[in-house]
């Protein structure tokens, strides 16, 4: 099973509490309010807060996918016992951040203030601090005041307790990094992890609140509190031709919109994945837009009568249906670029959004050839199908818009994928499909070296077939580089850290990614298969049942979520969900064990041998997992090494897999993870 197919399958825990030191046993202790340019800091000071066993709440990073943020916000601060505000010329403009503390203050809940700069408070934020804790980093420095932050939280949560022993400090963990930093101002790592985290955690910071009450309280003023208002949905444009034969162009449209819209750093756009999911579905714009967390909404049409097209395109708020902004172009087809662009710069402009470097340009990589440009949207119409027919109509048209632009390096990036889903599909070997994707997306960096998805192939190619973490990690770092809030590039990155015992790392960069697309359902089971890695079980099913809400058809699914359910000691449910997958081969790769799980022992050999006779050549992976879980060490370790020579995708998840700690301690189950140069 592939991680690259939308519908196919494919952090630590906070430190005990020192001895001296009783905190209630509540989930929540401190609730982190920040603003989004303040992410760094925030970033240290949770890692230093929950290293002394204060479990903090943080956006995005504790909210469940597919979540209303208004809704997690709400509870997270009703569940928790104190609040930590950032405090600086940010947060003093933030509304977000004075509705939070607001919302602190009406369930009377303490509030320290960890001041970083001396910018003066409105009166507004002071009114609801002017009997709270104060804590001036502003001049004594981030790391110098951690230990007086640590401190006063205990005690304010235990007053009984014994003053924290002083703090070294401790720097946030880089995106993908394979090395571990210590220290915020001398290691390289970090600052890219800084601007990463810059880049990204603007969407996060700006988050929804209170889209809906708890109903089982009363209302209070914290009620109004809305959405950011700099943020925008992109929904699909309607093919208004008179054939109806135009849907691929329509669709390239809103995505060629959202992809120039995402260059803006002030302005939060849901990326296509998240955008389409709503496509053909008559769900209610204001309910879309909850669900996406914008404010605004656009939507457009196109009307195609021989070389002239029609676009109208109007923007609106998603509460109201107020319209901003709505404009009709009617050019040569020839100018649907320039249309895309003006529709672009004029969204911006509407929403009072300032750009620093001039209008919008679309980014590198793409064609000026109008026939190749419609072929590429003919393949991605196609691709996104996953159906071994569409897949090989997708080849064809990459192939024919490229034969009309050689330099066209989006289509490259988009051919490498389309091949990576054929190899998931069965329709290609593994090897020759690795290396004929791996070939084609160098060859999109070759004519355009800044194209995300390229690097995100290539690391995805190093991680699953060559087992080559350091490239991997240098690729995704590459992407992050062009791009820092690429959602693929996040995910990448996060699998990739996962698959390194990483968990704290896989999980932030995984919640960052569905911060910019909060509906990707890979992402969204990678973010569970991290959870489970971690031994994080509760949490993970959590994410995989969520999964199944937004995609009840996502194969793979029910077959994780009931080793999830095992590894939590429910055996009988996870035997009926292995039961309900709706992958015949993940069903039957996970029936021995959930069988053997229940007592049926003479049912669970009959299913491990049908799974032997079936799969031998395809997933010994699977075979020695089953052979784990029963205890035998020496079939266990005979058949690893078959799947070590087929070059099996399942080791990208053998580290942390609970249903391999029956030989985990057997020497030669280390020696194995040495060779695959994973921790042991």
């Amino acid at each position: 099973m592939s991680e690259e197919a939308p519908e196919s399958r494919a952090g630590q825990p906070a430190t005990d509490p020192p001895a001296s030191v009783q905190v209630p046993n509540a989930s929540i202790h401190v609730f982190v309010s920040y603003a989004s340019q303040d992410v760094a800091v925030a970033d240290v000071l949770v890692e230093a807060l929950e290293r002394h066993g204060l479990k903090c709440w943080i956006a995005p990073r504790d909210v469940i996918p597919g979540e209303s943020y208004a809704g997690a916000i709400v509870h997270a601060i009703d569940a928790t016992k104190l609040v930590v505000l950032i405090l600086s010329e940010n947060s003093a403009a933030s509304q977000h951040v004075l509705r939070e503390v607001e919302r602190a203050s009406s369930k009377r809940h303490p509030v320290v203030s960890f001041r970083i700069d001396l910018a003066p408070m409105p009166a507004d934020l002071e009114y609801f601090l002017n009997t709270s804790q104060w804590l001036d980093a502003s001049t004594l420095g981030v790391d110098r005041a951690l230990p007086k932050l640590v401190d006063a939280v205990q005690h304010a949560i235990a007053p009984a307790a014994v003053a924290s022993p002083e703090y070294a400090g401790i720097a946030p963990r880089p995106v993908a990094s394979l090395s571990r930093q210590s220290s915020v101002s001398k290691q390289a790592g970090v600052a890219l992890w800084v601007v990463v985290a810059l880049g990204v955690a603007y969407f996060a910071a700006d988050k929804l609140w209170l889209a809906r009450r708890s109903t089982t309280e009363k209302p209070t003023t914290a009620a109004t509190i809305t959405v950011n208002e700099k943020s925008i949905a992109v929904l699909p444009f309607v093919d208004m031709s008179e054939k109806h034969d135009q849907e691929y162009f329509a669709d390239g449209m809103a995505e060629e919109i959202i992809d120039l819209l995402a260059q803006v750093p002030d302005l939060r756009v849901p990326a296509r994945t998240s955008s389409f999911y709503f496509k053909g579905k008559s769900t209610p714009v204001p309910e879309i837009a909850l669900q996406l967390g914008v404010a605004n909404v656009l939507e457009g049409s196109i009307r195609r009568s021989g070389n002239r097209i029609r676009v109208t395109a109007q923007l609106a708020r998603a509460d109201n249906g107020y319209h901003l902004w709505s404009q009709t172009y009617d050019r040569d087809a020839g100018d649907v670029f320039k249309v895309q662009d003006d529709i672009a710069n004029a969204v911006v402009q509407a929403m009072q959004i300032r750009l620093m470097g001039g209008p919008l340009t679309r980014r590198r990589g793409g064609t000026q050839n109008l026939q190749a440009y419609q072929l590429y949207l003919r393949g991605l119409s196609s691709m996104w199908q996953v159906t071994d027919a569409s897949l090989a109509s997708a080849r064809e048209y990459f192939n024919q818009a490229l034969s009309l632009d050689p330099d066209f390096g989006l289509a490259w990036a988009e051919l490498s994928r389309d091949t990576l889903f054929i190899v998931s599909n069965g329709g290609l070997p593994t090897r020759e499909g690795y290396e004929r994707a791996r070939g084609e997306a160098q060859r999109a960096l070759q004519v355009s070296a800044d194209i995300p998805e390229a690097h995100g192939m290539l690391a995805n190619i190093y991680r699953n077939f060559d087992w080559d973490w350091t490239a991997s990690d240098a690729e995704v770092r590459q992407a992050l580089e062009v791009d820092p809030t690429n959602p693929t590039a996040l995910m990448r990155g996060g699998q990739l850290s996962y698959t390194l015992g990483h968990w704290d790392d896989a999980e932030r960069q995984l919640r960052l990614a569905l911060v910019r697309d909060p509906l990707a359902t890979i992402a969204i089971w990678s973010l569970g298969t991290a959870q489970y890695g971690a031994g994080r079980y509760a949490e993970a099913e959590a994410t995989y049942r969520k999964l199944l809400e937004v995609a009840p058809g996502f194969l793979g699914a029910r077959g994780y979520l009931a080793k999830t359910l095992l590894a939590e000691g429910k055996a009988e449910a996870a035997l009926a969900m292995v039961q309900q997958e709706n992958s015949g081969e993940v069903r039957q790769k996970y029936l021995p064990i959930a069988l053997r799980a229940v007592g049926r022992t003479a049912d669970a050999d009959d299913a491990l041998q049908a799974l032997v006779a079936k799969s031998a050549a395809t997933d010994a992976y699977y075979i020695a997992m089953n052979y784990a879980y029963r205890g035998d060490h020496d079939l266990t370790f005979q058949w690893l090494e078959r799947a070590y020579e087929q070059r099996d995708q399942g080791f990208r998840e053998i580290v942390g897999e609970p249903l391999f700690k029956n030989v985990a301690q057997d020497p030669r189950f280390r020696a194995f993870l040495r060779k695959m140069k994973l921790p042991e």
